[in-house]
This record gives structure tokens, C-alpha cells and sequence, in this order.
């Protein structure tokens, strides 16, 4: 009976043994060497990967940004560590939430809440690195995202899918220009990213209050690492920007990114950059700063059909002192983007707001990405403002001037002021195409440059209580008809004989 019991009980053990498989978790794991501004030396993980996430004992997380014979430096992206802890890596790259549950939300780069509204439910991440699409992959350029910015949508047409540099000095009106042609996306179907990088909390908040009272903050995105976070934050926040857009723009959406702004950007990767004791290159920017943009940029693409036809515009943002365009970075990203807008101090100065240099800013995509009616209207418009810029500059010198010169310094004086928009002042394809026809048909000629304004105002006002359908047909259809033209004649004559305006004559 004993026997028989040990027997089996033998049995038993040896079948228990044999089927028992150890659960060890087996990882490779470094130690930490030293510590110094957000930069962490350690030691061990010979098979760690640039760009991998590291997990320190603390909790707190690092980016691998440099690899070596026997150890690695890693960026820490946020809490605090200790010497000689321990380091794990994690064996993915960096990665952030995607998807619709975004929308409305302000996230740091790494994809945390920040707006105090509660977790993100997101079931989509996407990495914060990634290809940009291949040229078989891309269409051309040529359908228009409109600012609602007169001066914009006229000389220098932005298109969905085109990459657009909006440079300038401190103060001269960037992030409202980036601004308002996200207002001015809502409902027309374009998601749009605003991207913060190295800004004060303050400025943020008072931006998503902006974004919010417009009413554009539900299909807007803002991804913020402030001046006060690490360095390495400011570094992967643009991509991290990328890849929320990216996911809009895979599923056939069209996605608008401002990245605001890249000159912070590449101060903050210089800093990582020396503190890795790499060599350093002009202005002690290192090698690959030109990389650090252009991989970040050329994810910009208007996709073909069969890859859904989505697209993202970006707006990279540029600081420039003293209005020098030939400083390293500034040069570095005008020969990435497709074209610049460039503000002036000068113009700012003088009250002309936005203050763009028509003469120093260009759009690469041209005219293809504008609308039809917009094309018919608007084709001489640059040359007119860089005649008067140039006249002008000889009458202020008061040199004597003929009649004819003397009309088109008038005339370009109230294109000028016609030009003029404050920032919560956006206008609709309709409304500019039928202020530049009535420009081009004389209506505005004999009045004072002080009510143009005014009679501005007034006309816009009379045309949509006396012209709705024909405002809705250039809206919808992007064309200016014969018929059309035949009806805004006939509103603008009416509208003269009724007062337009009641402005004075020069």
C-alpha cells in the first residue's frame, strides 16, 4: 500500500517536473555613469538602437541619442535619476497616441495630457520617426488651402501638401499668420497640428483660449514642450506633431502642421548635440542640423489616389535677428521648404499688418494651387504692390513725380490699405475675389486711403444682403463666371450710386 502511494506520488512530481518551464525574464541592462543636464551616460546595452526608449529605475524615461563602444547617452525626457541605477531597454522607439480622441486636446510630446480634461483614450500609436513618402507616392501640388489672409491667398498661395516657411523677426506677426489659417480651416474638412516648441506656458494658453473662443480647437491638435522642459522634449515634439498628422493624412484627410518654432527647435538639439560632446560645426551647430529639418519636413506630401489621396501642409516657423535670412538655420530651411513668407519690422512698424515683403517671399508652387477665380483676379496684383513699394521710395525723397507716376502711388497706397487685416479678420474666396474685381473695375479709385477700410466693410456687407447666390456660386465652384462678373458689375454700380461707402475723394 505504501509502496503503491510512493509510486504514484513519484509519478506525479516527475510529470510536474518535466513539463515545468522556468519564466525568467531575461533582459540586458545598463548602469548609469554619470548625470548632467539632462544628459545620461551608461554604461552596457551593446544592443541598444538610436532612437530606443530607456527605462531607468527611478520610472523616469530616456532617448538613446548616441552609441558607443561600451556604452550609450541617452536624452532624459523627464523626472530625475541617480548614479549607478540601473537602466532598461525597452526595445521601441519613441511613439505617441493617434487618432481622433486627440482632437481638442493639448498633449506634451510623448503623448500625456496637459489641458487638465482627463485621459486620452486612444487605441492608435504611431512612432514619432518615420519615412517620408516616396515620390511614386506623392501628386502634384494644386489644390489651394486658403488662409482667409488677402495678401496670402492672392500673391502667395499656399497649396495642400506644400511646405511654406513663414520667417521674420521677433514680434512681427508669425504665430498670427499660422494662426488665423487655422481658424480659418474650420469646417472645410482640414485637421490641423500646432506645434509649440520652446514657448512660455502663457503664450500657450492664451493661444488654445484663442483657438477655442474661434471655435477651431475641435479639430485642432496642440502638442506643446515648453521653454522649461528638457531639451530632449523640444527635440522629438515636431515629430511628434508629424505623427499625429500623419495618421489624418494616411486615412485620406488633409492635415495643415505649424511647427512653431524651428529656430528653438535646433537651439535645443545644439544643446543636446555639445552636451554628447559632439563635434561642432557653424555657429556650433553640429553636422546633421540640415537632417534634423529635412527628414521632419519632407514628410509634407499631397498623397497620390491610390495611397488615399490625403495630404499635409506644413507651416515651419523661423526666427530671424535683425532681419537676417542668411543666418545658418534660416538658410538651412528656405532651401527645404517650397517658398517663404517673409515679415518685415519695418512694415510692422509702419502699421501695415501683415507686415509680408512681397518682394522677398515667393511661393514655389505658384499659381497652380490657387482657385480659378482667384487667378483672374489677382494676376497683376504683385506687380502693382512692387511698383509702389519701388515709387515710393523716390517720393519720400521728394522727388518730383509725373501725373501718371502720381495716380499709381495713389493707387497703390489704397491696394495697401485694401491689403490690411487684423487678426480676427478673415475673409472667405468669395469675399477677396469680389474686393480685388471691384479694384480692378475702379471702384475704389477717387477715395481716401483713410476709408478704404470702410467702404470696404460697407461693400462686403451690401454684397451679402444683395448678392448672396453669387457669392455661394465662387465659393462652391472656385470659378468666376461671365455671369458673375456681370452681377458683381451691376451690385458695384448700385453700390456707388447708393453712397459707397460715403468715402471722401483724394
Amino acid at each position: 500500500m505504501i509502496d503503491s502511494t510512493f509510486t504514484t506520488v513519484g509519478a506525479f512530481l516527475k510529470q510536474r517536473l518535466s513539463a515545468f518551464e522556468p519564466d525568467t525574464n531575461v533582459y540586458e541592462y545598463g548602469v548609469v555613469q554619470s548625470y548632467s543636464d539632462t544628459i545620461v551616460q551608461v554604461s552596457g546595452l551593446s544592443n541598444c538602437k538610436y532612437g530606443e526608449l530607456l527605462e531607468f529605475e527611478s520610472g523616469a524615461y530616456g532617448l538613446t541619442m548616441d552609441l558607443r563602444l561600451g556604452g550609450v547617452g541617452a536624452a532624459l525626457l523627464g523626472g530625475s535619476i541617480e548614479t549607478a541605477s540601473v537602466v532598461r531597454p525597452t526595445g521601441r522607439v519613441a511613439e505617441i497616441s493617434v487618432g481622433e480622441a486627440l482632437l481638442g486636446r493639448v498633449v506634451d510630446p510623448i503623448g500625456r495630457p496637459i489641458d487638465g480634461k482627463g485621459d486620452i483614450r486612444a487605441k492608435l500609436s504611431r512612432p514619432i520617426e518615420s519615412a517620408a513618402p516616396s515620390i511614386m507616392d506623392r501628386s502634384p501640388v494644386n489644390t489651394a488651402l486658403e488662409t482667409g489672409i488677402m495678401s496670402i491667398d492672392s500673391m502667395i498661395p499656399i497649396g495642400r501638401g506644400q511646405r511654406e516657411l513663414i520667417i521674420g523677426d521677433r514680434q512681427t506677426g508669425k504665430t498670427s499668420i499660422a494662426l488665423a489659417a487655422i481658424i480659418n480651416q474650420r469646417g472645410r474638412g482640414v485637421y490641423c497640428v500646432y506645434c509649440a516648441i520652446g514657448q512660455k506656458a502663457s503664450t500657450v494658453s492664451s493661444l488654445v483660449h484663442t483657438l477655442e473662443k474661434n471655435g477651431a480647437l475641435e479639430n485642432t491638435v496642440v502638442v506643446a514642450a515648453f521653454g522649461s522642459d528638457a531639451p530632449a522634449m523640444q527635440y522629438i515634439a515636431p515629430y511628434a506633431a508629424c505623427a499625429i498628422a500623419e495618421e489624418f493624412m494616411y486615412k485620406g484627410k488633409d492635415v495643415l502642421v505649424v511647427y512653431d518654432d524651428l529656430s528653438k527647435h535646433a537651439v535645443a538639439y545644439r544643446a543636446m548635440s555639445l552636451l554628447l560632446r559632439r563635434p561642432s560645426g557653424r555657429e556650433a551647430y553640429p553636422g546633421d542640423v540640415f537632417y534634423l529639418h529635412s527628414r521632419l519636413l519632407e514628410r509634407a506630401a499631397k498623397l497620390s489616389p491610390e495611397r488615399g489621396g490625403g495630404s499635409l501642409t506644413a507651416l515651419p516657423i523661423v526666427e530671424t535677428m535683425a532681419g537676417d535670412i542668411s543666418a545658418y538655420i534660416p538658410t538651412n530651411v528656405i532651401s527645404i521648404t517650397d517658398g517663404q513668407i517673409y515679415l518685415e519690422t519695418e512694415l510692422f512698424n509702419a502699421g501695415i499688418r501683415p507686415a509680408i515683403n512681397v518682394g522677398l517671399s515667393v511661393s514655389r508652387v505658384g499659381r497652380s494651387a490657387q482657385n480659378q477665380a482667384m487667378r483672374d483676379v489677382s494676376g497683376s496684383l504683385r506687380l502693382q504692390v512692387a511698383q509702389y513699394r519701388e515709387m515710393a521710395v523716390f517720393a519720400q525723397f521728394g522727388a518730383d513725380i509725373d501725373d501718371t507716376t502720381a495716380n499709381m502711388l495713389k493707387n497703390g497706397e489704397r491696394l495697401i490699405e485694401l491689403l490690411k487685416q487684423r487678426q480676427d479678420q478673415l475673409f472667405s474666396l468669395s469675399e477677396q475675389v469680389s474686393l480685388f474685381f471691384a479694384v480692378s473695375k475702379g471702384l475704389f479709385n477717387g477715395r481716401s486711403k483713410h476709408d478704404i477700410d470702410g467702404v470696404r466693410t460697407a461693400l462686403l456687407q451690401y454684397l451679402h444682403t444683395n448678392a448672396p447666390s453669387v457669392l455661394k456660386s465662387i465659393d462652391t465652384t472656385g470659378a468666376l463666371t461671365e455671369d458673375d462678373k456681370t452681377d458683381l458689375l451691376r451690385m458695384f454700380e448700385r453700390f456707388a450710386e447708393s453712397g459707397g461707402g460715403h468715402g471722401k475723394s483724394d
